[in-house]
């Protein structure tokens, strides 16, 4: 009975762990631009069939309601990702998705020539230039890794930087834990002062 209580309390402290540093993380390197125009970047995750994963569809529904939670006009959907096994590329795949299951029928711009995260924002850098406010969507820690790679990239535009729909209590609740290890694995490699606003 004690060990399943330990269990149990074990498990409660990990899904709250979880919780807590997928929240921290969709906080962090975001300011409160204002303006009229907005970007969402949707980040592409390997996808070897030819229709949109799970992990991307999950990243598409979160862009576009990223879109909804401030009511901006102007707001395009940028999805990011290069070519896949299947021959089309994460952002045709994302850009497909969004519209035949979403519905979603707002201006949408491709970028198809990205292999990593650095990429992505390298290659989405000319389409941010003239945007007031930006947001990236993907996993928490995915997300804070490229508005890290933006704001070393270009700083300027990373002072537009605003938090994207990407975090929900309670959603993807289970796997939380995993994906806050995970998180902490891949953000390694940010500078000194960046690992601070992540940790």
């Amino acid at each position: 009975m004690r060990r399943r209580t330990g269990l149990a309390i074990a498990g409660v402290a990990a899904l709250a762990w979880g919780e807590w540093l997928n929240w921290r993380w969709s906080r962090a390197l975001v300011g409160s631009s204002g303006g009229v125009s907005a970007a969402v970047v949707v980040l592409g995750y390997r996808n070897p069939q030819a229709t949109a994963n799970l992990i991307n569809r999950w990243r598409v529904r979160a862009g576009i309601r990223s879109i909804a939670a401030d009511g901006a006009h102007g707001t395009c959907v940028i999805f990011s990702g290069g070519a896949t096994s299947s021959g089309a590329t994460e952002a045709q795949l994302m850009a497909d998705y969004a519209k035949s299951v979403l519905e979603f029928d707002g201006t949408a711009l491709l970028e198809d020539q990205s292999a990593t995260t650095w990429e992505n924002i390298t290659n989405v850098i000319p389409l941010l230039e003239d945007v007031d406010r930006i947001k990236i969507a993907s996993q928490p820690a995915h997300a804070l890794k490229a508005r890290a790679y933006l704001r070393r990239q270009r700083p300027d535009l990373a002072e537009r930087l605003v938090r994207a729909d990407d975090y929900r209590p309670g959603e993807w609740m289970v796997v939380k834990p995993l994906l806050a290890v995970y998180g902490l694995w891949t953000l390694r490699g940010l500078k000194a002062d960046e690992r601070k606003v992540s940790l």
